[in-house]
């Protein structure tokens, strides 16, 4: 959570004061980028790894064959979602976010939806992120 705390303030979404976080700042355009992001992400992560859990007895060309129809309503939200928030959004900011976003979407996809273990290097890959984010929109 802290991430995407991080970069809702480096994006302008949040604006802190030194008397801590007193004025929010809706940017309607990262907002609906976001959310456009974190939707094509979840039909994305289906796409990519649902087929193991649910077509593992299926030749693999059948699996392929239904994640390019998943992954097509991922694209119909992921080119119009970037487009928009490239009005705003530098491309690296844009890639930055994505990442973030990609990993709050498949991290309790793994956990909740293909039953895999909790591990701390979900944590870890986390903080990494944060560095990115920083690093991306600080200037």
């Amino acid at each position: 959570m802290s991430v995407m705390f991080l970069f809702l303030v480096r994006s302008g979404i949040l604006r802190l004061s030194p008397h801590g976080l007193t004025a929010i700042m809706f940017n309607r355009t990262i907002i609906i980028t976001v959310l456009m992001l974190a939707a094509s992400n979840v039909f994305m992560t289906i796409a990519w790894y649902a087929h193991l859990k649910n077509l593992l007895s299926k030749p693999w060309w059948i699996a392929a064959l239904i994640s390019w129809g998943i992954a097509l309503f991922e694209y119909l939200i992921q080119v119009p979602a970037n487009r928009i928030g490239f009005e705003v959004l530098s491309l690296p900011q844009l890639k930055i976010l994505q990442e973030v976003i990609t990993l709050s979407v498949f991290v309790p996809f793994c956990v909740m939806y293909m039953n895999q273990p909790l591990k701390l290097d979900f944590l870890w890959a986390g903080l990494c992120l944060v560095g990115a984010v920083y690093f991306i929109f600080r200037s």
